[in-house]
């Protein structure tokens, strides 16, 4: 396994609670869209077994085309040791990235693509995004669904509505509105939903797919294969 210690050469305050950092980009890494990876801090892997307190799974919010690796997450006023941590780190420390992987690639079937996603989970579709505005081919379009009671949208730069680029964003700030849209959205029986959250978000919003008629195999999730197996077949059972 290889990790990778990577200088902070940037930190972007997105809102009051969410920040990017901005990874030098080692020349021999690189990554698909949708990517998640390891993030870990110093001394995670001082003892003999792994500090896990000192990791966290985050996805990757930019392309390769940025030159920089991004990882974009909210840290609240009272959270973890790891949040704390990372909280207090500056331009020119480093932190260490291993694992990398995609669960979430951009599907190019032809179809239109729905991102659905809570919070700062619109960072794994980030990249989606910016995947999809430099190459359309083979997606009918996008439509992106982000709740977020903050009401501190994030990335309103990239997720703006553009009827020629066959794009469409909205930011709701309530459950009942998300989720009167997401059924609209599910009248698309041929669409493809990509779900990015909470286990319990994902899970609700199985359940609402499910029974408006989308087919598990049309709901993405940044999950592996075990786990994908698991959410969609208890869910099924659940609507059945």
């Amino acid at each position: 396994m290889q990790i990778y210690w990577l200088k902070i050469n940037k930190i972007i305050e997105e809102t009051t609670e969410v920040k990017t950092y901005l990874l030098d980009r080692p020349s021999d890494f690189t990554w698909e869209e949708g990517s998640h990876t390891h993030f870990a801090l110093e001394g995670f892997n001082a003892g003999d077994k792994p500090n896990r307190s000192l990791i966290r799974h985050m996805s990757i919010s930019t392309v390769p085309d940025e030159d920089a690796i991004g990882i974009t997450t909210r840290i609240k006023e009272q959270c973890s040791e790891f949040k704390t941590i990372l909280k207090n780190l500056e331009v020119g420390n480093k932190v260490a990235i291993f694992k990398t992987h995609t669960n979430v690639p951009l599907k190019r079937e032809g179809k239109n693509i729905y991102l659905l996603s809570s919070g700062v989970g619109l960072a794994t579709f980030r990249s989606l995004a910016l995947d999809y505005f430099k190459r359309a081919d083979n997606v009918n379009g996008i439509h992106s669904l982000n709740i977020d009671s903050s009401k501190d949208f994030l990335f309103t730069d990239i997720f703006e509505t553009s009827p020629e680029k066959k794009f469409t964003s909205q930011f709701v700030d309530n459950r009942k509105d998300y989720y009167e849209e997401v059924k609209n959205l599910a009248s698309d029986k041929d669409g493809l939903f990509y779900v990015v959250g909470s286990d319990e978000f994902i899970v609700q919003n199985i359940e609402v797919l499910l029974e408006q008629g989308i087919k598990a195999e049309q709901i993405i999730l940044d999950k592996h294969e075990q786990q994908l197996t698991e959410f969609l077949s208890l869910d099924m059972s659940k609507v059945d």
